[in-house]
């Protein structure tokens, strides 16, 4: 489709379904067919933001259609708007999400995706910029390409209907180095695919295969897809391949395409594999006349396939690719470092050693960055970042210093492709033998290798490549013969496309800026999220607090209190942590309040003891004498590796001795307050802040950081500890599919925890291949669950025999789960058995993932900052703080990819206290997907959105 013609069906589908909507709905407001009759508008021209069109109307509907030629504009929307006064919403369609709204007399109607956009380039971040006009050009404010890349919203959650690109052919293959989530995007792939109406094939062993051809090139089924979510690697194999460099090499294997007429590709790999995809799709062309002339293929076959299609999926443990915020496989080998690190503690505590632990990251040092900010380790050694000329000594030092203050253990991350300011190597055994000279410390080198490769995917890994690959399959369908080739990426939360080529400049950019030792041009041309994990981990690095303190607080001393509220989640310590030493940092003293506000109404402070001789197990959190304590540098030594709450917590609200709660914080003094933990801390944050006029004591900064398994907290897309959470999940049902797999026919329920909320049992269930999943937000009746005895009779027929049903624990009243089973047991009499699994409270178990760590350090450090600010903003002349603003109490949450304070009393009417839930979840949009997946009979399209608005 022309641009043109894009837009065109953007807004007749929106206005289209506005006409439709407003009849049924607004029956308050007045009748839209009787508005058009008595508007009298003529037909005529109207210009919107993206295209001028003509305007005309009938009894039933407004309809736009195309106007090329050049016309002035007419103010209809303003005539328009005089008769109907109406707010527009946002608006969701099968071709684009619009925007909708009325200002005053204008009606404005922005497309926020403009797949034909190929003549705009970046602007700015990029991200936000609104779509050009097709005929607009715009050009780049920089000249270098240090700004983000553009990218273009994905089709996941738009309309999308079964068997609609029937007779097309795709083919997805891996190559270069494997990385665990490949086999989750492979699933996604093919039955994304088959949904469509697609046929499939799988290309084995990577490019050698595609030029090989015959039996690397095999038609896919939705059977050669089952029960490979939860293993690593990839299951049709991956190579470099030599013969794909030459120019015969990809000749052959455009002769190998065109036998089956594949002419769409997946492609999952790196930087390499992806440009290598590039260069076969721009000479395709060539390609084709030189079949024909040697008379390998027709004239009509090259006619019929002029164009090949390529779609990209990055997969690379390294993280090292330019336009996406994770790689498929990152995450899970992040978690195999980390599973290292937190075993060599023993061993290291045991006999005082130190140990180098050498990482995978020949060119970036994400790996290592990430791995030692959540292990607490005391030096890392990356690509991008060099360490001082003296480092020998620096290091040296810091260890000495360490064990002077009781450290038994000391650990030192290393990347593989470390270098130094001159880009010499620095290689683990350098750093050992530096130690054992210097310090004779007992140190030994672990080289985890393709440890870090291996292992089961994480639930992130699952989860990532499963919405990549079906991304990747409508990227396919929607591309044009003359469109860029585009990479599918995540960015916050969202699935997105991005220009292939301008991420792979990107990330070519970052290697040459290393090889001109451009250190600082390399991290920034990293991005934020980098930038920001390694300023962290410079500051909590640190044995102490720095020397350069007050930098924030002004010279002040402000007294900031911090508690656990709530049920305990995997992360709570690492938040404590982060916060304690960065309000040290900037010269604040930090209460640390024990066992919620319970602990806070008795008061009991206990003044910290300097020079604790135990730093690497924490035991002083299960004294009971106090209450309270005054947190040093020290005291949150080795905390991150721990789940559950040292400080303790408890469900309770402020409101039941709100007098007492008031006449402490008077006490103590406290200048700012931060609470981690779930609904109830948001919950008690609002009560305090309501509360304000009443008792000035309340009238001082507050935050809350969401911290609960169940991500039911609103004004976040990600909780601290759901991550946890969900991998422990999925490690259970791994397990409960061995047993169905053995037993044969059989159906196993699994109650998840989550209260009302949905987002464990549906998360887990699309991370681990379940079959459904019942939750509250979606009611389902008992018609629903016959139909899932109908498709378990199917599948205990054709497919692997076994069926998972995950259900939240309050879905539903009366169908409990064992009201469920016993209607399965009814119906599936002779047919498959069932089986109850209820995990429990093992979901809060376990040591915090390499993700819940990092985003609890993160999250405090920016607590701190905003406390600090806030408090220095409002220093009354008497000492003490005083603000009764709104945005002095907040919450901060992940709101896309950015960390965002939102006023807690902003977030009141966006959330449903009766269920403890926020009234809008992003998951609900991976819904449909998880059941297409399953193979139910199911559009894709998101669940809470309706299309006939109803």
């Amino acid at each position: 489709l022309l641009a043109h013609q894009f837009y065109y069906k953007i807004v007749m589908d929106v206005l289209k379904h506005v006409c439709e909507s407003h009849e049924l709905e607004k029956k308050n407001c007045c009748q839209w067919p009787k508005d058009l009759r008595t508007c009298a508008l003529a037909d005529s021209v109207v210009r919107t933001r993206s295209v001028e069109m003509s305007l005309s109307k009938n009894e039933r509907t407004v309809e736009l259609s195309p106007f090329l030629k050049s016309s002035p504009s007419v103010p209809l929307v303003e005539r328009l708007l005089d008769e109907c006064s109406i707010e527009f919403p946002f608006k969701r369609t099968n071709s684009a999400i619009c925007n909708l709204t009325r200002d005053g007399e204008h009606l404005t109607l922005e497309p926020s995706f403009c797949a034909m956009a190929d003549e705009a380039d970046a602007v700015g971040e990029g991200r936000d910029a609104v779509p050009m006009l097709p005929s607009q050009t715009v050009k780049p404010r920089f000249v270098s390409r240090l700004d983000s890349i553009v990218s273009f919203a994905g089709r996941e959650g738009d309309l999308v209907l079964p068997r609609s690109q029937i007779g097309r052919c795709l083919a997805v293959f891996t190559s270069g180095g494997d990385s665990q989530g490949m086999n989750a995007a492979l699933r996604a792939v093919c039955r994304m695919g088959l949904y469509l109406g697609c046929q499939v094939y799988f290309i084995h062993e990577g490019y050698q295969g595609m030029v090989d051809g015959d039996r690397y090139i095999r038609e896919a089924t939705w059977n050669s897809v089952s029960d490979i979510i939860q293993k690593s690697g990839t299951i049709i194999g991956s190579a470099r391949s030599k013969d794909f460099r030459t120019r015969q090499g990809r000749l052959k294997a455009a002769e190998n395409l065109l036998k089956r007429n594949i002419t769409n590709l997946v492609c999952i790999g790196g930087d390499g594999s992806l440009t290598g995809a590039n260069t076969f799709r721009q000479e395709w062309p060539e390609l084709l006349g030189e079949l024909v002339e040697k008379g390998r293929i027709s004239a009509e076959k090259a006619k019929q396939f002029p164009n090949i299609n390529i779609v990209g999926l990055v997969g690379s443990i390294d993280n090292d690719f330019c336009g996406t915020d994770m790689t498929i496989g990152t995450d899970t080998a992040l978690h195999r470092i980390i599973e290292a690190v937190d075993a060599v503690q023993s061993t290291a505590q045991s006999h005082q050693r130190s140990f180098v632990i050498e990482v995978m990251g020949r060119h970036c040092g994400y790996l290592a960055l990430v791995a030692a900010l959540a292990s607490e380790a005391d030096w890392a050694f990356i690509p991008e970042w060099p360490p001082p000329a003296d480092w020998r000594d620096i290091l040296c030092t810091r260890m000495q210093q360490a064990r002077e203050q009781g450290q038994r253990v000391n650990i030192i991350i290393c990347a593989e492709g470390a270098v130094d300011r001159d880009g010499n190597p620095i290689t683990s055994n350098m750093i050992r033998d530096l130690v054992v000279d210097r310090l004779h410390y007992d140190t030994r080198v672990t080289v985890l290798g393709h440890v870090q490769r291996g292992g089961n995917p994480s639930a992130f890994d699952r989860l990532l490549g499963s919405r990549m690959g079906a991304e990747a399959v409508l990227a396919l369908m929607d591309t044009s013969p003359d469109a860029e080739s585009c990479v599918i990426a995540l960015d916050g939360n969202s699935i997105v496309r991005v220009p292939l080529m301008q991420c792979v400049e990107r990330t070519q950019l970052v290697q040459k800026a290393m090889e001109e030792k451009n250190w600082d041009l390399a991290v920034k041309l990293r991005g934020r999220s980098f930038q920001r994990n390694l300023e962290t981990y410079k500051l909590l690095a640190k044995l102490r607090p720095p020397t350069e303190k007050g930098n924030l607080s002004g010279g002040h001393n402000f007294t900031l209190a911090v508690m656990n509220v709530g049920a305990p989640a995997c992360g709570m310590n690492a938040a404590v942590r982060s916060f304690v030493r960065n309000a040290l940092c900037h010269n604040c003293k930090v209460l640390a309040v024990k066992d919620s506000f319970e602990g806070l109404m008795k008061g009991n402070v206990q003044v910290s003891l300097r020079g604790n001789l135990n730093l690497n197990f924490p035991s002083w959190s299960l004294d009971e004498i106090w209450s309270l304590k005054e947190m040093n540098w020290c005291d949150v030594s080795n905390w991150s590796m721990f789940g559950g709450s040292f400080l303790g917590t408890q469900k309770s609200l402020p409101t039941k001795n709100i007098e007492k709660v008031v006449e402490q914080l008077r006490n103590l003094k406290i200048d700012g307050l931060f609470l981690i933990g779930g609904f109830e801390a948001f919950h008690s944050c609002l009560i305090m802040a309501e509360n304000r006029d009443k008792y000035k004591e309340f009238c001082i900064p507050m935050m809350v950081l969401p911290c609960t398994i169940s991500n039911n907290v609103p004004g976040t897309s990600f909780s601290v500890g759901s991550d946890t959470a969900l991998n422990e999940i999925c490690n259970l049902i791994d397990k409960v599919k061995q047993s169905a797999i053995g037993t044969k026919r059989r159906v196993f329920i699994v109650e998840t925890m989550g209260g009302y909320c949905g987002y464990l049992a549906t998360l887990s269930a699309l991370a681990s291949g379940a079959d459904n999943a019942y939750i509250f937000e979606e009611p389902f009746t008992v018609d629903d669950i016959k139909e899932d005895v109908r498709v378990i009779a199917q599948k205990m027929v054709k497919g692997v025999q076994r069926y998972i049903i995950m259900r939240s624990e309050n879905a539903n009243p009366n169908y409990t789960t064992q009201f469920i089973m016993q209607l399965f047991s009814e119906e599936g009499k002779g047919e498959f058995s069932t089986r109850i699994n209820i995990l429990g409270h093992a979901q809060q178990g376990g040591s915090a993932t390499p993700f819940d760590r990092n985003l609890a350090t993160r999250m405090a450090a920016h607590a701190v900052e905003f406390l600090v600010g806030k408090c220095r903003e409002f220093l009354q002349a008497d000492g003490r703080v005083f603000t009764n603003t709104p945005d002095s109490a907040v919450l901060l949450g992940m709101q896309a990819r950015r960390s965002q304070a939102t006023p807690i009393q902003e977030i009141k009417e966006k959330s449903d206290f009766v269920h403890r839930l926020p009234t809008e979840q992003w998951w609900l949009k991976l819904r449909p997907l998880l059941r297409i997946l399953a193979k139910h009979d199911s559009i894709y399209e998101v669940s809470a959105v309706k299309m006939d608005l109803k």
